[in-house]
Parts: structure tokens; C-alpha cells; sequence
């Protein structure tokens, strides 16, 4: 069997193509065997670089982004325009934390095209000793093992004004393997990283694939106002009560941008929601009615409550409410709702302006095949999705059991 396979989109084809690549096996090893424990403090010092601030020097500003994952920009800064007299300056390779809410996981190792960039002090920076590599040092900053030695050290009163100070980082205890098993770890590591990678593009692929599609099927489509295909025939609850507090609650920020996805929601009970909220059913269609370029349109699987900030949407008639969720997110149609949300802070577009837009819908003879082909499409971005989540899972425990041992892997170590 090849290594490659062509992705079929319900008799449409797709330009995609997938390796398909099994993740990295390793055997376990015993707890006897396990990397011995040792202080960062023995294996990297604090090493901070300051520059002055001068009137007329333009220097690029950077940030640290919380769990591990990376460095930002944060663009130009003139050093007549802060309050700063100095500031920390970035070299590659080297590990930088940022000391005010380190609970998240702010730390990462400096890469090579941020060298030279500037930060507060707020953000320490560590020079690797010649026993870490830099690459498998990236990988530790990327750990949840890691980031919950750094919240338990952190101090304060106030939950996000907590700091970590460099010397409590310094006396965080990690296993340290020696660099030849830093090499095959970080190559393992790297290798899924790819696949995860490979796998987000194919869903970007499938997304303009089926943005596309959705477009060409229902541009000739019949125009009609959206308060001829649906309704908005739900109630608002108080979610204190008994009956309902146990329901599962999509708020707006639940919605997963453009997709749809439900991310995260929970009971009434357990986000202590304590306004009215809509109570929809499964088959209903939520539509964010908050910042409609966004496109939050999401079809959940079962009934609950959801944000007085959306719209529960029934669908009338014989049309599916994926069907509908697909009108909703025509290229026209959010266009028609950004218009009418106008250009405040928070832009909102009201049930009225909702139900008067008008959407495409294909004549009662068509709507069948023309939801099957989208919702064929839909599909497989969303097994892509799914296949790329299940490889982060592998990659967290993977890179767990690798860094304390419990996992073995061949290396050149001596006497492997």
C-alpha cells in the first residue's frame, strides 16, 4: 500500500494529499531506571543582557506566549517612547520566562531569529550550560510537568499578579538525560511535530475547499430572508434552577471559530451561570450574534442551554440544520451581518437584522444533494481535526514519559 492517500470528498476531489505516519512506539522502562533528578540551577544560570533606552534607537519588542509556546513580536518600539531606561535583550537559545503569571507557563528558549529583540524585565533570560540541548530545552518548556513546578513556586496574594522570581525557576527539579538521548528525544518529538503540522494544513486546504464548494453550490440558489427558513422559537431559562443547571451550556466563546466546534462548554452548574439563558434543542442551530465575522455557527448534538448572547435557530419546514448552519455562513451573508452589527466596540447584529438578511436555498428538489455534498465535506475536515487532536494526546503523554524515563528509547547512550 502506498504511504500517500488521496482524500475523496463525496465524488469531489480533493487537492490533498496525507502521509499517513504511524506515531513513534518506544518500550517502558522501570522506575529504577529513571533520569536522576536535579535543579535547573546546575544546568543553566540566570545570564540577563540590559541595553539602554535611547530617544531615536528603534528596537524590535518581543513577548513570551503562555504554555511554552513560543516567542511573539510585538513590533517596533522607539526608545524614546517608553517608560523603560533598560531593557532585557533576547539572545538565541537562550531560556526566557515571564516572571508575572508564570502559573501559565510563560517560558520558552529564545529562537535564533528573535535574537536581538528586547523585553522588560519583566522577563529574566537563562544561558544553557553545555549538558542541554537548546531544541530539547524547547521541548521541556512546552511540558505541563514543567509549568506546574513553576505554579507551585510562584508568590503572591493576588492570583494574576503572582510572579516567579529566576531563583525559584533555578530550583525547579527536572530528569536531565545526557545529550545523546536529548538528540533521539527531540528527533522523536520533532517527528510528530511534523505530522501535527502536515495534518493543520490539510485542514486549512479543506476549509477553502469547502468554503468554495458552499459558494458554487448556492450562488444560483433562490433568494429568500432568513425568517422564511427558520425561527427562533426558544425560551430564556434561569439556569439556578434544578432542572436545567445540570444542562450543558455553549456560551459564544464555546464556538469554535468558523468551524463551529463546541470547545470546551460545560454544565450550568459548573460555570455558577447565574442569568438567563436560551434553551435550545438538539437540531436547533446557534448563531453567534456577537462579532459575526467571526462565524460562529455551531449545530450542537444535543439539547442545552446556551448564551443570551445567540441565537437558538429552528429550521423550518424540510431543511436540514446543516443546511442551514451552511446558509448562515454564505460569503454574502456575513458580509449582510457585519454591515448591520456596524462598527462599535462589541458589534452585534439584533433579531430583526438577523431574519431580515437574505440567504440561499436551494429548491426543495435539490436540498438533499446539496447538503449531502457539504455535509460530505464538513466530514472530513472534521476527521482531520479530530485526527490532529488525538496526536496531540500522543505527543503530551510521549514527550511525558520520554522526559522522566518511564518511556525508554534507543539512543547512542553508551552501554544501550
Amino acid at each position: 500500500m502506498s504511504d500517500w492517500q488521496q482524500i475523496s470528498l463525496g465524488g469531489l476531489e480533493s487537492p490533498v494529499r496525507r502521509k499517513v505516519i504511524s506515531p513513534p512506539q518506544a518500550p517502558t522502562a522501570s522506575a529504577s531506571d529513571r533520569y536522576p533528578l536535579r535543579p535547573l540551577g546546575e544546568v543553566m544560570r540566570l545570564d540577563i543582557q540590559r541595553t539602554p533606552m535611547k530617544p531615536a534607537t528603534t528596537y524590535r519588542l518581543a513577548g513570551v506566549l503562555n504554555a511554552g509556546k513560543g516567542v511573539v513580536a510585538k513590533g517596533e518600539l522607539d526608545g524614546g517612547d517608553t517608560e523603560y531606561a533598560a531593557m532585557n535583550v533576547l539572545r538565541a537559545d537562550q531560556v526566557v520566562m515571564r516572571k508575572l503569571t508564570a502559573w501559565e507557563g510563560p517560558i520558552t528558549v529564545v529562537p535564533a531569529e528573535f535574537d536581538g529583540f528586547v523585553v522588560s524585565n519583566e522577563f529574566p533570560t537563562f544561558t544553557l550550560g553545555p549538558e542541554l540541548m537548546p531544541d530539547w530545552m524547547r521541548h521541556v518548556c512546552g511540558s505541563p510537568r514543567l509549568w506546574a513546578e513553576m505554579k507551585n513556586r510562584v508568590s503572591g496574594t493576588v492570583q494574576r499578579r503572582k510572579r516567579l522570581n529566576p531563583e525559584q525557576l533555578l530550583q525547579i527539579q527536572l530528569p536531565i538525560p545526557p545529550r545523546e538521548v536529548q538528540t533521539r528525544i527531540v528527533e522523536v518529538i520533532d517527528a510528530v511535530d511534523d505530522q501535527i503540522t502536515t495534518l493543520l494544513g490539510e485542514v486549512e486546504a479543506l476549509a477553502r475547499v469547502h468554503d468554495a464548494t458552499r459558494e458554487s453550490l448556492l450562488k444560483d440558489a433562490p433568494l429568500t430572508p432568513l425568517s422564511d427558513v427558520c425561527e427562533l422559537t426558544a425560551r430564556l431559562v434561569d439556569p439556578r434552577l434544578e432542572e436545567y443547571a445540570d444542562l450543558t451550556h455553549v456560551g459564544v466563546e464555546t464556538i469554535a471559530k468558523g468551524t463551529g466546534e463546541i470547545v470546551g462548554a460545560r454544565t450550568a452548574r459548573e460555570d455558577k451561570i447565574i442569568s438567563g439563558k436560551f434553551l435550545f434543542r438538539e437540531g436547533d442551530v446557534i448563531y453567534s450574534k456577537i462579532r459575526p465575522a467571526l462565524r460562529k455557527v455551531a449545530v450542537p448534538g444535543f439539547s442545552g442551554l446556551c448564551s443570551a448572547d445567540a441565537y437558538p435557530l429552528r429550521p423550518k419546514a424540510d431543511i436540514p440544520a446543516s443546511l442551514l448552519r451552511e446558509a448562515l455562513l454564505q460569503e454574502r451573508v456575513v458580509e449582510s451581518a457585519i454591515s448591520m452589527a456596524g462598527r462599535t466596540k462589541m458589534p452585534k447584529v439584533n433579531r430583526k437584522q438577523l431574519f431580515s438578511i437574505q440567504v440561499a436555498m436551494p429548491c426543495p428538489d435539490s436540498i438533499a444533494s446539496v447538503d449531502a455534498a457539504l455535509s460530505a465535506l464538513r466530514g472530513h475536515r472534521e476527521a482531520v481535526v479530530a485526527e490532529a487532536a488525538r496526536l496531540r494526546e500522543v505527543r503530551a503523554g510521549l514527550l511525558s514519559g520520554l522526559l522522566d524515563r518511564t518511556i525508554e528509547i534507543e539512543s547512542a547512550e553508551p552501554g544501550v
